[in-house]
């Protein structure tokens, strides 16, 4: 049986750990204080108490002994006045009784059996607010009844009582402005989490003031990041324009050559060009315009795969797991750019592809599966690095792309706050490209 290590059983959540800090000085100060004080003193209080009635029993049995006559009657003569009361004790049963939880009973026991000589019996349960002492004296047995507030302290668990319910009061007082304390850090995660989702939500700072600096770090950081995005896309968008003016003045220009063999393999390369541009604008693409919606992923992957059939691709969508059909918040046209590589790549590289949409409580998956040659695991990591060919048969110049296909779909996991992953399909036996986009 393996023993679960401690940090496995403190709280992961940082309300968790604070409320933690909060519970154990508070706990830890109330045990201290019933062990060190209600402990010591109400034994002590009890044993000085119980001293007294010792001596009183003395006097009694002294005063019972040195009268003539019935010892019974003598005996409570005296001890009538002292406030104790005394009985024959025929019929009386021997033994030291007390309830389990009367722990001052136990003082009040060894007292006053160590202090009165001839001590048969104490009984303190069975008459609730009395002691019952049962004494042998000289083969006359005295039943002695005595008022146990007289022997021990009374009402020691008020002073638990009050603890408990100050206790508890000042735990929730403090749990309140735990709680205020702790909802800007809340609200600056979930803001962040947001944005790593690709989702920008209004915020404004709060809280202490190590809170307020942090979310103005983050206000900083995340007007940069939107505003380099912005200027990488107005970039991108001038060199597409500037580049594909003299592409197409190439072409027209290799259409005029006579010889069209050569034309041929320059034409090629023009293509190729394209293809390249066309590959790292995709890739370079920002979709920081674009704001995500809600929308059915069923929909949209069923549209791709109707794109791809029409264009003469083996894939077949299968049914969509229970809930994938509810519409969730993406950008459309971001991820359907990213199945369509996926789609396009187990097409390109597989004789049948198989898509599917699985819907979980924190994520939505979008599994492409094929039966093509697969890719080797430790070669895994590196197929998702920007134009990266892993092999021949991904050659553009024999129909393969430019090595950003995955590239780009890694890109769009990451921006919904995701990520690609890639294994070996399990019912196919090729590759298995599974598009997860957090929810």
């Amino acid at each position: 049986m393996t023993v679960p290590r401690l940090k496995s059983l403190l709280p992961r959540s940082l309300y968790g750990r604070a409320a933690l800090i909060l519970i154990v000085p508070i706990v830890t100060i109330q045990l201290v204080v019933s062990i060190a004080f209600i402990q010591r003193h109400f034994e002590a209080v009890t044993r000085q108490l119980t001293a007294g009635v010792v001596l009183e029993l003395l006097v009694v049995l002294g005063a019972a002994d040195a009268m003539p006559g019935d010892p019974v009657a003598g005996a409570a003569r005296v001890a009538a006045p002292l406030g104790l009361r005394v009985a024959p004790g025929e019929g009386a049963r021997p033994g030291f009784r007390r309830d389990a939880w009367d722990l001052s009973g136990r003082i009040v026991i060894e007292e006053i059996g160590a202090g009165v000589p001839g001590v048969e019996g104490i009984d303190l349960s069975a008459h609730r607010g009395e002691v019952r002492i049962l004494i042998d004296r000289y083969g006359d047995m005295l039943l002695v009844s005595a008022d146990r507030r007289r022997v021990s302290a009374s009402n020691p668990h008020q002073l638990l009582v009050w603890m408990i319910f100050f206790g508890v009061l000042m735990t929730f007082i403090a749990f309140l402005f735990l709680r205020n304390q702790l909802r800007p850090i809340k609200r600056l995660a979930r803001v962040a989490d947001s944005f790593g989702k690709g989702r920008s939500d209004p915020y404004r700072p709060s809280g202490a003031l190590e809170v307020r600096a942090a979310g103005t770090a983050f206000l900083d950081m995340r007007s940069r990041i939107e505003r380099q995005i912005e200027q990488r896309t107005l970039l991108l968008s001038g060199v597409s324009h500037d580049l594909r003016t003299p592409l197409t003045r190439l072409k027209l220009g290799l259409a005029m050559i006579e010889d069209r063999a050569e034309a041929a393999a320059l034409e090629g390369d023009v293509a190729e060009m394209e293809r390249m541009l066309d590959g790292f604008l995709a890739f370079a693409r920002s979709d920081a315009t674009e704001t995500p919606a809600p929308a059915d992923p069923v929909a949209l992957v069923r549209r791709v795969v109707e794109d791809a059939r029409r264009t003469g691709q083996d894939v077949v969508l299968l049914p969509p797991g229970e809930g994938a059909e509810t519409p969730v918040p993406i950008r459309a046209d971001a991820v359907a750019r990213a199945v369509g590589n996926l789609v396009g790549n187990a097409a390109r590289h597989a004789g049948r592809a198989e898509v599917s949409v699985v819907a979980g409580e924190r994520s939505l998956r979008i599994v492409v599966e094929d039966d093509g040659p697969g890719i080797p695991k430790e070669r895994r990591e590196e197929a998702m690095r920007p134009f990266t060919r892993l092999d021949a048969a991904r050659d553009p110049n024999r129909g393969g792309g430019v090595g950003l296909g995955l590239a780009i779909a890694a890109d769009v996991a990451r921006s919904h706050g995701g990520a690609l992953r890639l294994g070996e399909s399990g019912r196919l036996g090729g590759l298995r490209a599974e598009l997860a986009l957090a929810r």
